[in-house]
């Protein structure tokens, strides 16, 4: 073992800092991962997992479903391509900071306008590089979802860093969306991004889409304006009578961070509201999960989570299996399922739920992101069946 991936096991006497260390990763059950610091001068505490995914680091860092959790990156080479502007799916990330197997590259790209490390410094995210990321992600995969704190600091207090993952309350039960929802309604007309004229502008739509933002990615919005439709996203505390009076063709449950239970508070009495309206529906991870709940299953959270855009998932009313991205540690309990709601798709990674329809209704949501950004976009065909509901098809 390096000295840049030394780690210590439960209950074992922390070592001593190895030279020219200057960050370390800590889980609450001890284990130390040293490594060298990156990105913003600080300490963050969150819930700490893994990401598979080959390309597409900014829109991770940026996808709003990363509140409270600290990222793994299993790919080594983060940060080869820099950063831009237009790579991101919020304005400002939630993410509590990252891991990386290797240091931070020059960026080698033609898009590429700030480094990496300068633009985690710009959003106050620390970073540890260095540490062995295989060694950490077998533990998550092992042994399940850890509570972590973060520390890039010259002084690293071992301790201090363990108390403080220790007490951390965790996900379960957190509602998160309230921290990453938009603050006031607005419209939304940006389609997706192409090589030769960057963002589209939708100026056309036929259709008119509310979308409930939990923690929306942009690329799904972007999704549903390049479908054809006008798309008003509302907060996520937004009532049945708020979303209606914009007279929608169908509501949109966005993507989110944190415990849909928890979330489900207030947002499913409102979606049951919208369901009994006979509205056509289309949920996407949190969103699938929270229309779940209204419909009557119930969700739990998963041993170490689904994180990555290599996912396989069949579609088991045509038994395509399709390629996607996956963000999400809590999951729809498929035996939970009523009468009149049913399993549309499943990971074939572990069998777990991964799509519903409501029989005799135009509602389904995907556990998957259709969307991509980044990944494989094998699920698009998700948003134009969305449109053919809206149309009555």
């Amino acid at each position: 073992m390096t000295e840049a991936t030394q780690s210590t096991a439960p209950n074992s006497s922390p070592p001593k800092k190895p030279d020219g260390k200057d960050a370390a990763l800590i889980l609450s059950d001890g284990s130390v991962f040293w490594g060298k610091g990156a990105g913003a001068e600080t300490t963050a505490t969150g819930e700490v997992c893994f990401n598979t995914s080959l390309t597409g680091y900014q829109e991770i860092l940026t996808d709003p479903s990363y509140a409270g959790q600290i990222i793994t990156f299993t790919f080594p080479h983060i940060g080869n391509v820099g950063t831009n502007p237009e790579d991101i799916e919020t304005v400002t990330p939630a993410v509590r900071g990252c891991v990386m197997g290797a240091d931070i590259t020059e960026p080698s790209n033609w898009r590429a306008a700030k480094h990496l490390d300068e633009w985690l410094k710009s959003h106050n995210l620390a970073a540890v590089t260095g540490i062995d990321t295989r060694r950490l992600t077998r533990r998550i995969r092992d042994i399940g979802f850890a509570n972590a704190t973060i520390v890039n600091s010259i002084n690293v207090d071992v301790e201090a860093a363990r108390q403080q993952a220790s007490d951390w309350p965790g996900l379960e039960g957190m509602d998160l969306a309230q921290d990453v929802t938009c603050a006031q309604t607005y419209s939304w007309d940006e389609s997706i991004w192409s090589i030769k004229d960057g963002y589209g502008q939708q100026t056309k739509p036929k259709l008119h889409v509310v979308a409930m933002d939990f923690g929306a990615k942009r690329n799904i919005l972007r999704c549903l304006a390049a479908a054809g439709c006008k798309v008003t996203v509302v907060p996520a505390s937004a009532s049945a009578e708020e979303i209606l009076a914009h007279k929608p063709d169908g509501v949109f449950l966005s993507n989110g961070p944190g415990d849909p239970a928890a979330t489900g508070e207030y947002a499913v009495p409102v979606i049951k509201a919208l369901i009994d309206k006979g509205l056509p529906i289309f949920g996407i991870c949190l969103g699938h999960q929270m229309l779940a709940l209204a419909l009557g299953a119930t969700t739990k959270k998963m041993h170490h989570g689904h994180r990555g855009a290599n996912h396989p998932v069949k579609d088991l009313e045509t038994s395509k299996v399709e390629i996607t991205s996956q963000n999400h540690g809590f999951v729809v309990d498929s035996d939970s399922l009523p009468e009149g709601v049913v399993e549309t798709h499943r990971s074939l990674f572990d069998g777990s739920l991964e799509g519903i329809r409501a029989e005799g209704q135009p509602i389904f949501s995907v556990q998957h992101h259709p969307e991509a950004s980044p990944g494989p976009q094998d699920s698009h065909y998700l948003f134009d069946r969305f449109v053919a509901l809206m149309e009555g098809g």
